[in-house]
């Protein structure tokens, strides 16, 4: 099993979780998912995130979708798995049911209950006490949807008493200073280093991101290709190609990542691509409009027209 560490880096992509257009789980559609983020050269997967509607699936069915991910991609990636859950209880049962399924460790997001420091703290030391000293897990820090401020003296504190948190999801926003703060700590060996991976929808600030210190990405993005491109180009210095690979799908990016109807956008333009079959979005969820295909539409061309000319 490629179990999760501190030195994890690259591109771990944040799945969709693919249905039929009658809203089943898509088992075919989901082979051919992991098949094409492996073909498009990403070092991981991450299932069962935000973005992969994960509080619209019942227990079951994150198992079975879960099982077929890992038997699919076989141990050529390690994948991690969102496990956030509104009790403890279903927390550990959910993890305990997809590590011995051979994921490779789980992410955790606070509740927007936590209001203050110390009880944010003495969350994530009940979490690190559920999943035990054999689970590797992800601290995932995004504000935006959860509604929890985590500033960087909290998440030093969380890196301090949780030995088995081994990876930060950084996607705070705006959150360059926040995140070159954790890696001076680390390199001050004030807290073990940890690995940085980012989000932000289609990484919106990565090339800063790497420039800071993230060690890659985690977040999704229908062109999962360019995060890994210019994931590759900044680790070989050449950090204009590194801007001008990400400039070029930036426009499409941005679209995507706009609130309530950027799933939609993701799945729709997966669709296109013949990785997913159906671009169906369980209720509560957002429809494209005509207007919003044909500024979908518009983008990939230019996108392609703009690839062509850097080469």
């Amino acid at each position: 099993m490629n179990q999760l560490d501190r030195n994890a880096k690259g591109v771990y992509l944040i799945t969709v979780t693919p249905f039929t257009d009658s809203g089943a789980l898509d088992l075919a559609s989901t082979d051919r998912m992991v098949d094409f983020c492996l073909e498009k050269g990403v070092t991981g997967l991450t299932v069962l995130g935000i973005m992969g509607e994960a509080t619209k699936l019942t227990i079951e069915e994150s198992r079975v979708f879960v099982r077929q991910v890992l038997a699919r991609v076989n141990g050529r990636v390690p994948v991690v798995v969102g496990a956030s859950a509104p009790g403890f209880a279903a927390m550990k049962e959910l993890t305990d049911a997809v590590m011995d399924l051979g994921a490779s460790g789980v992410m955790v997001a606070p509740p927007s209950s936590l209001r203050t420091d110390d009880q944010i703290v003495s969350y994530f030391q009940m979490v690190d006490e559920t999943l035990g000293p054999k689970v590797p897990w992800v601290l995932q820090d995004h504000p935006v949807s959860t509604g929890v401020q985590m500033a960087p003296s909290v998440i030093l504190r969380i890196l301090k008493n949780s030995p088995t948190c081994v990876m930060l999801k950084h996607e705070d926003w705006p959150g360059l200073a926040k995140l070159s703060t954790i890696r001076a700590a680390s390199g001050k060996g004030e807290i073990e280093r940890v690995a940085i991976l980012t989000g932000n929808g289609g990484g919106l600030f990565l090339p800063e991101e790497l420039t800071r210190g993230a060690d890659g990405a985690m977040t999704g993005f229908a062109y999962p290709e360019m995060m890994v491109d210019v994931v590759a180009a900044h680790a070989r210095g050449e950090r204009a190609r590194a801007h001008d690979l990400f400039d070029a799908y930036l426009p499409l990016a941005r679209y995507e990542q706009q609130a309530g109807v950027g799933l939609a956008v993701r799945k729709f333009l997966l669709k296109e691509r013949g990785v997913i079959a159906s671009d169906f979005v369980r209720k509560p969820g957002p429809k494209l409009s005509a207007q919003d295909v044909d500024d979908i539409r518009f983008l990939v061309q230019r996108q392609e027209r703009r690839l062509r000319e850097i080469g």
